[in-house]
């Protein structure tokens, strides 16, 4: 397993194509604005290594029996699946951010059930392939890459019927050697931090749209594959002196628009390849385990509600019954996220090729909490930290001996609470509820791993409806 000094100096390695504002990025790794999402994927690999986070953070490869990342691991059995919840919370508690790789992990797995499914329908190869490669990403405790979302052109029309073809990622050639690819993956989470590519179809597939209907995976750095970071609200205090104003001192997450112009893919690297029936499936699959990496958000939580809590005592107001009924109410919704993730974790089964997945029921109302419940823990904690959370001077003014006494003078409260310690915290909580961590916490928890009515379509679909009329019925003495 890589140590983190081992992980960034392999990304100084990757000659990767990244573009921002308006400039390419020769050396990502230490670029300002990429530095900080870098850290949070860092610490995935220095925890591997800690004695204390060993149980979550590594596994046993069904491969090879080494021990490997739990990033790169197959789950074996329910426990693996809540020991992935646990992960999660608990890098999102040390980070407070996105730390990038949940989708390559969950992407794997997912391969991992459909490429079986293919052989067995088709006769094909896809799942030796597959494992061979998973192999070589254990071997080199790789970041992966799960791109699933196609830009989509217009939503009404399907992708074969697009006026633009490359609104959806497809095949336009194949050969003896492999296939050459064209289109784009859009918000991919942690791009310019992954050595792989992972792609996978976006919906399901119609024999119209068949040549939409693949997945495959490259090296972040294959020729013809380009990168557009994604802007963040307040990124540029990330390129700003000092450190105060950021908010989160060290880590942060990022995302790109991720074009591939006319990109060649071998066959050993290629996992579906036109079986447009198994797009669905494999779209389900990844959704599924996705929405119970969103534990993820209560490890956030975790830090937003230890930040409203101090503001509220930095204030003099943690006594207030209406400030302590509001911190109750945030642990309240945090915890029942927590909740939803260990529930179709404990839930889960195996599936034909022996890989365990989470009940996909439970995983969607997991998921449709997170589009609701970090929305109200952020407003709370906005509620409780006040007004000088987005009305605070910068930290230039508070260096400034002419203007920071005045800065020092009216913001102090309790007199043992030094004012710069209040700034901080204020600073934190606007970096989660309204700056470049908001994108992960808020937004991302909206429309990550699908819209809120994917997962109502999805829960209605997986409710069986005919059981609880049934049980009604009978109840109640009517008999047919």
């Amino acid at each position: 397993m890589k140590t983190g000094k081992e992980y960034e100096d392999s990304l100084r390695k990757l000659n990767l194509k990244v573009f921002l504002f308006g400039q390419r990025v020769e050396n990502i790794v230490d670029d300002p604005a990429v530095r900080p999402s870098m850290n949070a994927v860092k610490l995935t690999y220095d925890l591997a290594h800690q004695p204390e986070y060993e149980d979550l953070m590594t596994a046993t490869s069904h491969i090879t029996g080494k021990k490997i990342n739990r990033f790169t691991h197959i789950h074996q059995s329910t426990t693996d699946l809540v020991k992935k919840t646990k992960m999660g919370r608990l890098l999102g508690s040390l980070t407070g951010c996105c730390f990038q790789r949940c989708v390559g992990m969950d992407a794997i797995n997912a391969l991992s059930i459909t490429t079986f499914n293919i052989d067995e329908k088709y006769q094909t190869s896809y799942y030796k392939r597959f494992l061979q490669y998973l192999e070589y990403v254990q071997e080199q405790d790789l970041v992966c890459d799960g791109a699933m979302t196609d830009p989509k052109g217009d939503r009404s029309l399907p992708p074969s019927r697009q006026p633009d073809p490359d609104a959806f990622l497809h095949v336009i050639a194949e050969n003896d050697d492999g296939i050459v690819v064209r289109g784009a993956k859009a918000h991919q989470t942690g791009a310019v931090n992954s050595h792989e590519i992972i792609v996978m179809p976006t919906i399901a597939m119609r024999e119209d749209d068949k040549d939409y209907a693949v997945s495959f995976a490259l090296p972040a750095d294959a020729e013809g594959i380009s990168y557009i970071y994604g802007r963040q609200s307040c990124d540029m205090r990330k390129l700003e002196d000092g450190m105060i104003d950021r908010g989160n001192q060290h880590y942060g997450g990022h995302e790109a628009l991720v074009v591939f112009d006319d990109v060649f893919v071998p066959w050993d690297r290629v996992f579906m390849c036109r079986e447009y029936e198994l797009a669905g499936e494999l779209v389900e699959h990844f959704a599924s385990y996705h929405r119970q990496s969103y534990a993820c958000k209560a490890g956030v939580g975790d830090v937003l509600i230890g930040a409203t809590q101090l503001a509220a005592d930095y204030n003099g107001a943690e006594k207030a019954s209406h400030v302590k009924d509001k911190i109750i109410e945030m642990n309240h919704l945090n915890e029942t996220l927590f909740c939803g993730s260990l529930a179709c974790a404990g839930e889960g089964g195996a599936k034909p090729s022996g890989t365990y997945c989470v009940s996909a029921l439970l995983a969607n109302v997991s998921k449709q909490n997170v589009t609701r419940f970090p929305y109200e823990i952020a407003r709370l904690a906005q509620d409780i930290a006040g007004g000088l959370m987005v009305t605070c001077p910068s930290e230039q003014d508070l260096r400034n001996p002419e203007t920071g006494k005045w800065i020092e003078k009216y913001y102090k409260t309790k007199t043992d609470v030094p004012t710069e310690n209040r700034i901080r915290i204020l600073r934190l909580i606007e970096n989660l509820t309204l700056g470049t961590a908001a994108v992960g916490y808020l937004t991302e928890s909206m429309h990550g791993a699908g819209s809120p009515q994917a997962q109502r379509i999805m829960i209605s679909r997986l409710v069986n409806m005919e059981a609880k009329k049934n049980v009604a019925k009978k109840l109640c003495g009517i008999d047919q």
